[in-house]
């Protein structure tokens, strides 16, 4: 019998259907704040939720084979949900005339749905705050992966999602709590609902408003980086929302199983796992030389130094992306040291994107495992990660994907070249969508925006953020003539 992943179209229409009516659900919510605060948003609204439950209703309906799906079929349906869900998110920007083109909504949408944070709004600070919310709010949906969320919802209806969680959750330890994928999914979002709310009290208590302190809470939990004001958290100028915003960051990078194991009681895990202590020691080594050479450069006092030091590097280690300060405005070897921190990215298993620190240190390891090898050919060694061997395949697939990272990287900063977009923009753009990070350097810093960019570009872009946020194996292997073939 033909099994081709297209023989199945009806099924992935009705699962379509099902995300659709689900994101319909959600536009009730930046539609209250439009009604609540009588912005000019309130139709635009209206008309993006009535159309995304009209197509979602129509897809629900359509007849379907009911039978589980099959691994290629649902790597297949992970990335048409994505741009699916895209294309609707979209439609509140561009019907409210926030962004000029649909060039722009996509990005801007894209850029939420992947918490990648690169905006193309010139003038943040006077968007209506129902747009705002939902640019936040799409980033906090996509930062536990809209798969993940509907893992929780589809069973519900009946939906087999074993296949949807391999393609959603491709990473090196797609940590199943429990047996049953729709119960991970649950206590997930159990864990980073919890979580959203306690930094959402500690903000408001330090002097935000509620919306404002909402909105800061999506995007930092999703380690989206998305702000309600055009100079991000520097807005504030205040070392208490910093500081909170810090540990935040810092906890949504975190492999979110071991939160759970948390609330459990089993506190110690954290500094058990070998991936946690080396992310703290990446942030911490990075912190003092930053903190040392702005203060010999007397950028800042040191005290100051350590401050913006600190908030950048947990901000761009996580892939969150917030600023402090404009640190554009940094001396070269400070911007040239954050680049490189693009290249590290969160936990396995948290919100953050990148190459994941779990993949650097199995890169490391297998490394200094090779040299030894060269001193000593005849030892038999294993390499171990804490407790666990590291077997032969897991170290290739770590080494394919590197590979494949820094391919994408090269292709894509290439690619902006060609439109002659300078060097450090190209680099770092490149860098920051794989990465799903936000901010460049250059002509996208911190401070800056995406808006100018050819509009082939931005397309290039959004390609990168979905690429970095599937991590690849979701879309790339389409491309493989094995996957078409019975």
């Amino acid at each position: 019998m033909d099994k081709r992943p297209g023989m199945r179209i009806t099924q992935l229409i009705h699962l379509l259907g099902l995300a659709l009516l689900s994101l319909g659900a959600t536009m009730l919510f930046p539609l209250g704040i439009s009604w609540y605060y009588q912005d000019e948003a309130w139709m635009p609204m209206v008309w993006a939720c009535g159309l995304t439950w009209l197509c979602g209703a129509i897809f629900a309906v359509l007849p379907y084979q009911r039978r589980p799906l099959e691994r290629r079929e649902g790597l297949m349906a992970v990335p048409i949900i994505w741009c699916v869900m895209t294309f609707f998110g979209s439609l509140p920007f561009l019907l409210s005339g926030a962004v000029p083109t649909f060039t722009d909504a996509f990005f801007e949408s894209m850029s939420g749905f992947t918490t990648t944070g690169a905006t193309v709004f010139t003038e943040i600070d006077s968007q209506p705050k129902s747009i705002l919310f939902w640019r936040s709010w799409i980033q906090w949906l996509g930062g536990m992966g809209i798969i993940v969320l509907f893992l929780a919802i589809f069973p519900l209806f009946g939906v087999g999602v074993l296949q949807l969680y391999r393609g959603e959750v491709p990473g090196p330890t797609p940590d199943r709590l429990v047996p049953k994928i729709g119960q991970t999914a649950k206590l997930l979002w159990g864990v980073y609902v919890i979580l959203s709310a306690c930094q959402l009290l500690l903000l408001w208590l330090g002097g935000m408003s509620v919306y404002d302190a909402a909105l800061h809470t999506f995007t930092t939990m999703a380690t989206g980086g998305f702000s309600p004001r055009a100079a991000s958290i520097g807005a504030y100028d205040s070392v208490y929302i910093e500081a909170v915003v810090i540990v935040f960051m810092l906890l949504a990078g975190t492999n979110f199983s071991l939160h759970f194991a948390a609330v459990q009681g089993r506190f110690r895990v954290y500094w058990r796992d070998p991936e946690w202590r080396f992310y703290l020691g990446v942030v911490a080594v990075a912190t003092l030389i930053l903190t040392l050479f702005l203060t010999a450069r007397s950028v800042f006092p040191f005290s100051t130094a350590l401050r913006h030091a600190l908030f950048q590097v947990v901000s761009l280690t996580t892939t969150t992306g917030f600023a402090s300060i404009d640190f554009e405005l940094w001396p070269i070897f400070a911007q040239f040291a954050l680049l490189l921190l693009f290249f590290f990215g969160g936990c396995a298993g948290s919100t953050g994107g990148s190459i994941k620190h779990m993949r650097i240190i199995l890169l490391i390891k297998h490394a200094y495992w090779q040299l030894y090898r060269l001193l000593h050919p005849r030892a038999v060694a294993s390499l171990r990660l804490g407790e666990q061997n590291i077997s032969g395949d897991v170290l290739i697939v770590v080494q394919a994907y590197f590979v494949l990272y820094m391919g994408c990287f090269a292709t894509a900063a290439l690619g902006l070249t060609l439109f002659d977009i300078d060097i450090l923009t190209a680099f770092s753009a490149a860098a920051s969508a794989l990465g799903n990070i936000g901010p460049g350097l250059a002509e996208v810093g911190p401070y800056d925006d995406y808006a100018g960019l050819p509009a082939a570009a931005k397309w290039l872009l959004s390609a990168c953020m979905l690429l970095g946020r599937l991590e690849f194996s979701a879309l790339l292997v389409m491309c493989l003539p094995a996957f078409w073939k019975s």
